[in-house]
């Protein structure tokens, strides 16, 4: 049997290895239509590789996926978190957990996982072939038919497409015409840009955790929250932008996020605290204490916003300028205009409709012997392992070819 995976990423490598590790006898090869190999596990985890995520019950790590939390239950039941660690401990990678759950080789080092996949498709004798763009695909009689963008074609048994997110509608053009439903490619994990804001003076302050609100929409999130030179990133930032993918492309990236840098905090508890900090500390300078231990340039900063001046002491604040500073820390406003995502590093929310899929084994119901995994399809998750989770999953069950 002649098994074709389209794509040289973590989904199609895994893929792959499935495919050969569940058919031995069958021949496997790799198509990657650009030279580099696995180029998002180079430079995901800033060259780290967040491998997967500390989450091992199921019912809760679907909650980090935006598109495709119900059906991810099922194939995490047949390929989870736990299985990943151990399939990497089984080849000598030995995974750890950092303190907000995610998890990265113990050399820190994404080349760690590079090689540990090359070395298992070269002892498997996986076939690779890049620069070997794929222009169509059709059905024959006892499979499937690639066309190459050089005019070559090649006719296979079983296609697995691992080819990724594209940030086109028109990248799926080819499966399209095969008769798969397409939701609509918007991009997802993008940063705000807000060139209008004072507040990246801050760039490199960290504040968690704060909580993050869309003005005019139910979009909320909540953990760390990155000040950049153009604008705001981190967990929180990322989260946001995951879930609220769709509706906030169509506010063509323009609005307004109210930021409570106390976190969950309610203006009743915010409140109370600075009432206590005016009766133990009320000779003392504004400046000087800091109740909700944010990072001192952004304490300063918020102070400047309440605009009391540099020698205010807490007794002196009054009732004025203490609703302003409450709602300055429970609703600080923001404009963004625009977004940044990290051409490399993007993920998509779209690609082929999961209805059209049998998720139990990853075959297409439109075309037999056609299979998906990864990004490709209509799932991604937040930031923290979970898409790489999903590339594993998905790819170790499209794998076994029924």
């Amino acid at each position: 049997m002649k098994v074709a995976v389209i794509g040289g990423g973590a989904a199609g490598f895994f893929s792959a290895i499935s495919a050969k590790t569940h058919n031995p006898d069958a021949q496997v090869t790799i198509y990657e239509r650009s030279d580099k190999l696995l180029s998002k596990v180079r430079i995901s985890g800033g060259g780290r590789c967040n491998v997967t995520h500390h989450c091992f019950k199921i019912h809760e790590l679907v909650k980090f996926y935006p598109r495709g939390e119900k059906p991810l239950k099922k194939a995490f039941g047949i390929f989870s978190p736990t299985d990943t660690i151990s399939w990497f401990n089984e080849r000598g990678v030995e995974l750890k957990t950092e303190e907000d759950g995610r998890m990265f080789p113990v050399s820190d080092s994404s080349q760690t996982i590079i090689d540990c996949l090359m070395k298992e498709v070269h002892n498997l004798g996986i076939g690779i072939k890049t620069k070997s763009a794929i222009k169509t695909l059709k059905e024959s009689k006892d499979g499937l038919i690639l066309g190459f963008k050089n005019g070559e074609t090649k006719e296979v048994e079983r296609v697995v497409v691992a080819t990724g997110g594209s940030p086109r509608p028109e990248g799926f053009n080819w499966l399209r015409e095969l008769g798969h439903n397409i939701e609509e490619p918007v991009p997802s994990l993008f940063t705000f840009n807000m060139p209008d804001e004072s507040i990246t003076k801050l760039m490199g302050v960290v504040a968690a955790p704060v909580s993050v609100k869309i003005m005019g929409s139910k979009l909320k999130s909540e953990g760390p929250l990155l000040i950049t030179h153009w604008g705001m990133s981190g967990p929180a930032i990322l989260k946001l932008s995951s879930f609220g993918a769709r509706e906030l492309n169509e506010m063509n990236y323009e609005f307004k996020a109210l930021i409570n840098w106390t976190g969950e905090l309610s203006e009743q508890e915010i409140r109370e605290v600075l009432k206590g900090v005016v009766e133990a500390h009320g000779k003392k300078r504004i400046h000087n204490v800091n109740p909700f231990e944010l990072p001192g340039r952004l304490w300063e900063f918020l102070i400047e916003k309440v605009e009391v001046g540099e020698n205010m002491i807490w007794q002196n604040m009054g009732k004025k300028n203490i609703n302003r500073m409450v709602h300055i820390l429970m609703n600080d406003e923001y404009s963004v205009r625009g977004k940044t995502t990290f051409k490399e590093e993007f993920v998509t929310c779209g690609g082929v409709c999961l209805q059209d899929i049998d998720i139990k084994t990853m075959e297409s119901k439109k075309v037999p012997n056609l299979y998906f995994a990864g990004e490709v399809l209509d799932i991604d998750g937040v930031t923290g392992g979970f898409n790489f989770q999903a590339a594993w999953t998905t790819g170790f069950i499209a794998g076994k070819l029924r």
